[in-house]
Formats: structure tokens, C-alpha cells, sequence
């Protein structure tokens, strides 16, 4: 069988960058054998300006908003943004399917090997079953009044149903968020099975927060805009969301929380005294584009948090980049080692989606895929003039 060689000026091995003297071994299959020297390796090396690294896992997407990439103004707030989703997100099924498959290659030209994607219908599932990319597929339900939660969740369950025909070990029902998830829904979700990995959108702006502490805040004009008297049904708990919402979500061992903008070491503490394990993901473009905030992400790492990264959707990023995520968190925060933004990027993506035992590092026996990102700074750092590229699927 042959062999294919691969050296550049860095090497990320999915836990530490090694220097020119490393060389990357697969199959040609993509397989990898080993990481050795130059001398060891012998001849027939591809040479590369840059840094090699695993393919990157983009633990969160909605890629069947693809066709809204433009549409909606940045700085809107959470809540108008989602009104214009709810505004805007139809179209023909032509013009969304188009726009699946050109952001889904548009992701994996630039390093993206597999994702966590959102679906809240079954659009995304043709494109999905080329096998372009690998994906953990989240069923998103949502319906903040009871009275409708029968209803949402029969809905869900077809669509869970179609991807779970074809998924089978990688789709899962998932709520969207604390303020449009009903008590009753959640118990519907969490009575589906005993689910090993779910995700919510978590603390994306303060007035979530608010909302379920005092009642009041941005999120009575969503209600209002939808025709929903939240009065028959909803009292603030007293707590905010994430304290309210994660005693209803008991089955998964493990819960993606996603965006988790004002997330506070309070949250971190109850978090703790959990059963399960938690994963903060981060989407910092999306963070800017809609809120223009940022995740506390030193106060995730002075308490040693699990750390992944995602996009977000087109209607809320202008591109499905994870090395556009690194930048960003990059140059906000400068402090944090290239080698732990990478891990984020790479392994602990892989392990947060269950796919570690063949994606995330180049241990032998994996096939990760292989993405050369040039155009480093003089000390081998990211800079804003940086592009990743996948030069071996995996």
C-alpha cells in the first residue's frame, strides 16, 4: 500500500505543535500510520509553508439557513434576530437546497471535516447523505406554550424519524432554547431515549437571563409579535435560564450549551452539581453579529472547562469558517495559546460529538483529515491573513 507524506514549517498532533522536523504518515486513504522525523520518514515528502493540523469539528450549525446568508442586519439583538428568522427563513426549495450544498463545500474547503448541525425539518438531508462531510445530526424542537407541545413534538418525531433511518447513531432530539421550550416539551425530548450527547441554546443574551429571573425584558416583545399570551402559563422561576431550564433535561450524559454569552461562574458552580458533563461551545462571530458580545471565555478557562467551537448559521456569521472562530478569539483574546485554541478546534470537537475514535488528532489508527493553514506570523501564530485549507478529506 503507499504512503502519503506530509511536512510543514508546524504540526499540530491534536495535543501539541512540533516543529519542522515532524512528518505525518497515512494510507492513501488518509489513514494515519505515525508521526516521525525527516530522516525516518524517507523520500517522496510533500513540503508545505504553514502548520498542519487534524480537520476541524464545527460543533454547532444550522445549516438549512444557508439561503439567509446577508439577509439580516448585524447588532439586531436575539430578538429581533429571531423575528426576522421567523420572517425571512422561507423560500423555494430550490434556491435552499442550493444553498446547502454550496456552504456545506464551501466548509469543507476550508478544513471542515464534520459537524454538529441543527435541523428543525429534513432539507438538509439529502445533501447530508453524499457523505461529503460527517455529521451528529440535533433535532431541534421548540414551542414555549403547553398547549402546543403535543403537537411540536409529533412534528419533531417525523423529522427525528427520517434523519434516524439513515443516522442511526448519530440523530438525537434537542430542545433550542429555555425561552421556547415548555416544561411539558421537555419532558416529551427527554422521554424520547437515553440519549448520550443533547444541545441548547444557552444565556445568548442578558435579557434571556431576565426574563426568567424577573419576567420582564426584550423577550415580552417576541411573545407579543407572535400572538402569544404567555400569562396563562409562565411565572419567572426566580433563577435565570440555565438554572431554571437544566433540572428538565435529564436523560443525555453529556449537553452541548451553545453561545453561553452571559454565562456566570454562579452557572459554572451549579453546573458542577450535575450528573452529567457539560460542553461549552462557542460561537464568537455569531456572538458579534447578532449581539455584538463576547463569551466569557477566560472565566471557561480559569475553571478549566470543556471548550468547543461553532458557526452558528449564515444568517448569523458571514462565513462557516472555524478558523474565522480562532481568529476572531484570537485577536479578543490574545493570551490564549494557539495549541489549546486548536484543541478546542480539533479533539475536543471530536470528543464532544462522540467521533474522537477516528477524528480530532493524528494518532495512529484515525483518519482525521488533513488542513494546512499559511501564511503564519514570524513566531508560527495565527494572523487575520491566514486561510485553512483541506488538502486530504477525511
Amino acid at each position: 500500500m503507499a504512503f502519503l507524506k506530509y511536512q510543514a514549517d508546524f504540526l499540530f498532533s491534536g495535543t501539541e505543535i512540533l516543529n519542522s522536523d515532524a512528518v505525518l504518515i497515512t494510507n492513501e486513504k488518509g489513514m494515519v500510520e505515525t508521526i516521525t522525523t525527516a530522516s525516518e520518514a524517507g523520500d517522496d515528502i510533500q513540503q508545505f509553508r504553514g502548520l498542519l493540523t487534524p480537520g476541524f469539528i464545527n460543533c454547532h450549525c444550522h445549516l438549512e439557513l444557508s439561503h439567509m446568508k446577508g439577509m439580516i442586519p448585524e447588532h439586531t439583538g436575539l430578538v429581533d434576530f429571531i423575528l426576522n428568522i421567523l420572517q425571512l427563513r422561507h423560500s423555494s426549495e430550490v434556491d435552499i437546497l442550493e444553498a446547502i450544498a454550496n456552504a456545506e463545500a464551501a466548509m469543507k474547503d476550508n478544513g471542515i471535516v464534520a459537524v454538529g448541525d441543527i435541523s428543525n425539518n429534513a432539507l438538509t438531508l439529502s445533501q447530508k447523505l453524499r457523505g461529503n462531510l460527517q455529521y451528529h445530526n440535533f433535532i431541534e424542537v421548540s414551542g414555549f406554550s403547553p398547549a402546543i407541545a403535543q403537537v411540536r413534538f409529533e412534528t419533531a418525531m417525523a423529522v427525528y424519524q427520517a434523519f434516524k433511518t439513515h443516522f442511526p447513531e448519530s440523530t438525537v432530539m434537542v430542545p433550542h432554547a429555555p425561552y421556547s421550550v415548555s416544561p411539558q416539551l421537555f419532558q416529551l425530548i427527554d422521554s424520547v431515549t437515553a440519549q448520550h450527547i443533547s444541545s441548547i441554546h444557552n444565556q445568548e443574551t442578558k435579557d434571556e437571563n431576565l426574563f426568567f429571573l424577573t419576567g420582564e425584558g426584550l423577550f415580552n416583545k417576541l411573545y407579543q409579535a407572535i400572538g402569544s399570551d404567555i400569562s396563562t402559563f409562565f411565572k419567572p422561576s426566580g433563577q435565570n435560564s440555565l438554572q431554571t431550564v437544566i433540572p428538565q433535561i435529564q436523560s443525555p450524559k453529556k449537553l452541548l450549551l451553545v453561545h453561553d454569552t452571559f454565562t456566570s461562574q454562579a452557572d459554572i458552580d451549579f453546573l458542577r452539581q450535575q450528573a452529567q458533563d457539560y460542553v461549552f461551545c462557542l460561537c464568537a462571530n455569531a456572538n458579534q453579529y447578532i449581539e455584538n458580545q463576547l463569551p466569557p471565555i477566560n472565566l471557561f478557562r480559569q475553571n478549566n472547562c470543556n471548550i468547543v467551537l461553532g458557526t452558528d448559521s449564515l444568517a448569523s456569521n458571514h462565513q462557516l469558517s472555524i478558523l474565522s472562530e480562532i481568529q476572531t478569539i484570537s485577536q479578543y483574546f490574545p493570551n490564549i495559546p494557539l495549541t489549546e485554541l486548536l484543541s478546542w478546534a480539533t479533539i475536543n470537537g471530536a470528543k464532544a460529538l462522540n467521533m474522537a475514535s477516528k477524528l480530532g488528532s493524528f494518532n495512529a489508527g484515525k483518519q482525521p483529515g488533513v488542513v494546512l493553514i499559511d501564511s503564519l506570523s514570524n513566531n508560527g501564530g495565527i494572523t487575520t491573513n491566514s486561510q485553512a485549507k483541506l488538502i486530504l478529506p477525511a
